[in-house]
C-alpha cells in the first residue's frame, strides 16, 4: 500500500505563501498534531551543522515547527547527539555552542536545546532489535525518553550513505557515539600509543574487560573487544582511533538497523520533514559548504519514513544537474543525482533494506498543496 507523502515547493510571491506559512501549512496537512499529547516531551530531531559550514536547516524554519508543536500543548526541545570524529560537535558544551553560533539560539528557535546522549555520549539506552547484524542497537537516551519526535531532515550527499535525508538522521542523528561507531566499521578500535596517557579511562569502561594496561599504555584484546566503541568515546585524548574502513552495503544495513532501534518505542509518535534544499554533495558534518548539485526543490512530510526519502531521492533525480557543481555524471533530468558523485552510491539500497524490516514502505503517493 502506497504511503502518503505531502509536498511543497519554494515558490512564494505573496506573504501568504512565504516559506514559514508553507511550513505551518504542512504541518497541519500531514496532521502532525496526531502524534502530540498535551504536556507531551517533543524531540525536534535535525542537525545543527558542523561550525564552518553554512547550508544546514534554517533556523527561522524550525521555529514554525516549535510554534506549532507549542499549540497543542507540546513541550519542544531541539537535538542532536555528539560526533565519533574530532570537530565543534564532540561533545555537548562544544556542540551546544556551535548550535547557538549557526543561529539556534533560544529567541530565535523559541525552544532550548538538550544534545541528547550527555557530555560526553555516554547517555545511552541499549534498544533490543534483533536483526541481522544487531541483536541491541545504542539510542541516545533523551532520544529514547522523549515521548514523541518530529524528525526535521535536510536532504544532501554523504561520501559513505550516498545520501542523507530521514533514515541517515535518524540511524547517526540518533546513536550515541559508541552506536556510530558500530555502524561505521566491522573491524576493532586500536590505540594510538604515543596520545595513551595511561588514564585507565578505557580500561573502567570497558563493557567485556577487553582493555589492559601495560607499562601505563592501554592495550586492546581483539579477541575479547566486541567492538563496542565505548573506549572511543571516552578516551579524553582521542588515543583510540576511530575503525572506519566497512563494507558500504553492510554499513547501509546497519544505518537501517539503528533507525529501526530509534523509532521502536514511539509507535504512531514520529512525523518526518524533508527539506530538499542546498542539495550539497557531502553531509552538513563536514565544515564547509560546497555547491549544490540541482536547484531547491521543496519540502516534504510523511508518517513514513522509507517513503520520504524514496520520494525526496525521486524528486532530486528529476531535476537538472548543476554542471558546474561536483556532480561529475547524470546531470540529465531523471538521472541518478547521487549515483553521480565520486561516492557513485545512489542511497537506495539502504531504503530497501528498511523496507525489507517492516520500517515503512518505497511506494507512496505524493500530495501537492
Amino acid at each position: 500500500m502506497a504511503s502518503k507523502v505531502f509536498f511543497t515547493d519554494f515558490k512564494t510571491g505573496s506573504k501568504k505563501n512565504n516559506i514559514p506559512n508553507k511550513i505551518k501549512r504542512l504541518f497541519d496537512k500531514v496532521e502532525a498534531y496526531k502524534i502530540l499529547e498535551d504536556n507531551d516531551m517533543t524531540a525536534i530531531k535535525l542537525h545543527f551543522g558542523e561550525k564552518g559550514m553554512n547550508t544546514f536547516l534554517n533556523p527561522i524554519f524550525v521555529r514554525q515547527i516549535v510554534g506549532k508543536v507549542k499549540e497543542v500543548g507540546g513541550q519542544p526541545f531541539l537535538t542532536d547527539t555528539n560526533t565519533l570524529y574530532t570537530g565543534s560537535r564532540t561533545n555537548s558544551i562544544s556542540h551546544i555552542q556551535t548550535a547557538i553560533e549557526n543561529g539556534f539560539a533560544y529567541p530565535v528557535v523559541n525552544a532550548p536545546i538538550i544534545i541528547a546522549d550527555g557530555l560526553y555520549s555516554k547517555n545511552s539506552i541499549g534498544v533490543n532489535v534483533n536483526l541481522k547484524h544487531f541483536d541491541e542497537v545504542k539510542i541516545a537516551g533523551e532520544i529514547y525518553n522523549a515521548n514523541s519526535m518530529i524528525v526535521l531532515s535536510h536532504v544532501k550527499g554523504h561520501e559513505l550513505a550516498g545520501f542523507g535525508g530521514t533514515i541517515k538522521n535518524l540511524a547517526m542523528g540518533c546513536a550515541s557515539a559508541a552506536g556510530k561507531q558500530m555502524q561505521h566499521s566491522d573491524a576493532k578500535p586500536k590505540v594510538n600509543q604515543q596520545k595513551c596517557v595511561g588514564c585507565s579511562a578505557c580500561v573502567q569502561n570497558c563493557p567485556v574487560d577487553a582493555i589492559t594496561l601495560d607499562q601505563r599504555k592501554a592495550e586492546i584484546s581483539p579477541e575479547i573487544c566486541i567492538g563496542c566503541g565505548e573506549c572511543v568515546t571516552v578516551c579524553p585524548k582521542r588515543a583510540i582511533k576511530v575503525q572506519w574502513k566497512t563494507d558500504r552495503v553492510v554499513f547501509l544495513e546497519k544505518m537501517a538497523e539503528f533507525a529501526y532501534g530509534a523509532i521502536k518505542n514511539k509507535k504512531n509518535k514520529v512525523v518526518y520533514f524533508n527539506f530538499v534544499m542546498n542539495v550539497t554533495p557531502l553531509c552538513d558534518c563536514v565544515p564547509w559548504s560546497d555547491e549544490p548539485i540541482i536547484n531547491d526543490v521543496g519540502i516534504l512530510a510523511s508518517y513514513d519514513p522509507v517513503a520520504i526519502d524514496q520520494a525526496s531521492l525521486d524528486l532530486i533525480d528529476a531535476q537538472i544537474g548543476h554542471s558546474n557543481s561536483n556532480l561529475k555524471c547524470n546531470h540529465g533530468a531523471g538521472e541518478d543525482k547521487f549515483g553521480g558523485l565520486p561516492s557513485g552510491e545512489n542511497g537506495r539500497t539502504v531504503l530497501e533494506y528498511a523496507e525489507s524490516i517492516g520500517m515503512g514502505s518505497r511506494e507512496y503517493e505524493l500530495i501537492e498543496l
